[in-house]
């Protein structure tokens, strides 16, 4: 059985943007449900970037509201919600060396691959996740209760993976499956079954409901309150005089015939989580731009979609089935030099869509090029047109039928509108916090009848999948390493995240003393582990070589 020390090496965010390295951060013992894990490595992801800015305020560090016995959760020292210190880091793979009698899903000796986001675990914001409410893995050793980590359909969140790959190729399957999750994510096309149903017209407005009865007897909504003394539907409603005082946030769905400016802005209000608003503008222009609830897109899973027309029927049904991209789409990536944006630009120049060119925006030159030396050989490869592009300098002319949007600035939402084509898909990937609203014209949205979409985090079959390719060879997720660091250059890289300096992911060796070194000065610190780059792409040799010559044995 492994010794396992008392103490370890973490780092620990205490507040908001208040970060210390903890040398004597106590080893919790696992008890008969839980799992310990000694950290391979972990990638810094702007996400933790939030979290540090945000700290208890951000919707995941909130406490669990159901879904488990608080009981338990008491049980669970690194169950840490509000303003309880915590370790940020999701990006991981891990070693299992303890595990308590009842965990069945996990024994000593596996490596894993973890899926952090516990969706079934909701806080009153978001859903329970490891590296917010629960310690991540900024740390040599991390705890986890396999209650928490086991979903209701009895699937473990702990994925085990091939030990013949590089730590860091596993640990960055999570961020490539949060892309892969923004492309694959299933859209809902009708009205919720069951749920709350809001119908709102202006007066004097030719609101048609003709096909709304066949909708509403496939849907059966639990609840239908009507604004509007001329909508005319079967079955039993509650009519009320004012929309202001209906509660904010409970509504599944919402149907609004107008054109009124303000009257929309309250009704963005009513949108519940994962909500739907459907605008038909029956030929009237708001006029103005509508102060619109951004943020939720991505963490709140809203959709809108409107047309120009008095037909709400008709715009639901050009919602797309899914995110991903269409043949002959124009895809522009807006930030396609950073970490993130890579990964899209290279998974969409792979993806085999038909007619597709690939759009790669940055302000940053050295970023485009660093980009291009990945891409352009994939493109050629893939017979796939891609067009590097720096829009201070010479802005994109075409229109875009797909935006996808890697910095979380509204202003760029909002230009991704007005420069989108007719149709035109906008991916708000970017992690717009949740409170975050901002100004928009819905004359050109509904008029061009584009759809908003956006995820957050990724799904446990994401994973799978990202991690079957690499697996196979088909995926490299090692491309996007650009440094790497020991825990004593972890607080280093996150700020080089949140100022944009390096261009691509920082993994982190917990078992390693080294500070942050991008894989350029490699050759003048270590030309050793320089020397076992593949092409200067980061590999399992040079892994092994950083392991063994700054391994803190």
């Amino acid at each position: 059985m492994t010794t396992l020390p008392n103490t370890q090496i973490a780092v620990q965010l205490t507040g908001p943007d208040t970060l210390m390295l903890n040398s004597a951060k106590p080893v919790h013992k696992p008890n008969e449900w839980q799992i310990l894990g000694k950290v391979e490595a972990v990638g810094l992801c702007f996400s933790d970037l939030k979290l540090l800015k945000q700290f208890s305020a951000h919707t995941r560090k909130g406490p669990i509201v159901k879904g488990i016995e608080q009981a338990v959760l008491t049980e669970i020292p690194s169950y840490v919600p509000n303003e309880q210190p915590t370790v940020p880091g999701h990006e991981t793979v891990v070693r299992i060396v303890a595990v308590g009698k009842n965990v069945k899903h996990a024994k000593a000796g596996d490596r894993c691959l973890l899926q952090t986001d516990y969706r079934w675990l909701p806080t009153k914001g978001s859903c329970a996740a490891f590296g917010y409410n629960f310690e991540g893995a900024l740390q040599q050793y991390v705890l986890m209760d396999e209650r928490v980590v086991t979903a209701p359909d009895g699937r473990s969140m702990l994925i085990r993976a091939d030990d013949g790959l590089s730590a860091a190729a596993i640990a960055l399957v999570e961020p490539w499956a949060c892309v892969e999750d923004a492309y694959v994510v299933k859209e809902r096309v009708q009205l919720k079954p069951g749920g709350n149903l809001l119908l709102a017209a202006d007066p004097q407005t030719a609101a048609e409901t003709g096909g709304l009865q066949e909708l509403l007897q496939k849907a059966k909504p639990a609840n239908i309150t009507v604004w509007g003394s001329h909508i005319s539907i079967k079955g039993s409603v509650h009519k009320v005089n004012s929309i202001s005082e209906l509660p904010d946030g409970s509504f599944d769905d919402i149907i609004y015939w107008g054109g009124d400016a303000a009257t929309l802005e309250v009704l963005l209000k009513k949108i519940a989580n994962a909500g739907l608003m459907i605008i038909a503008q029956c030929g009237k222009r708001f006029g103005r731009l509508i102060d619109t609830p951004v943020g939720r897109v991505h963490y709140g899973g809203i959709r809108i979609i409107g047309t120009s027309g008095n037909d709400p029927v008709a715009a639901l049904e050009r919602i797309p089935r899914s995110g991903e991209l269409r043949a002959g789409d124009k895809v522009n990536v807006i930030g396609a030099g950073g970490p993130m944006g890579v990964m899209h630009v290279i998974r969409n120049l792979c993806q085999g869509v038909k007619d597709v060119t690939v759009f790669a925006g940055d302000l940053d030159d050295g970023r485009l090029a660093k980009l291009s030396e990945f891409a352009q050989p994939l493109s050629e490869k893939n017979k796939v047109q891609y067009v590097p592009y720096n829009p201070s300098k010479k802005p994109l002319s075409e229109h875009s039928d797909y935006t996808v949007i890697m910095a979380p600035v509204v202003k760029l939402v909002a230009q991704a509108v007005l420069d989108a084509a007719h149709r035109g898909i906008i991916n708000i990937f970017a992690g717009i916090a949740a409170t975050v609203s901002g100004p928009i014209d819905f004359d050109a949205y509904c008029g061009k009848q584009l759809y908003f979409i956006g995820t957050s985090g990724s799904t446990l079959d994401d994973m799978l999948a990202v991690l079957k390719k690499v697996q196979s060879g088909s995926l490299d997720t090692n491309i996007s390493v650009a440094a790497v660091c020991g825990l004593n250059g972890a607080i280093d890289g996150i700020r080089a995240v949140e100022h944009q300096t390096i261009a691509g992911k920082i993994l982190v060796y917990p078992d390693c003393s080294l500070p942050l070194t991008t894989l350029d000065a490699l050759k003048k610190l270590s030309p050793s582990v320089a020397s076992r780059l593949s092409a200067g792409i980061w590999s399992k040799q040079a892994e092994d070589s950083l392991l063994a010559e700054f391994g803190m044995h």
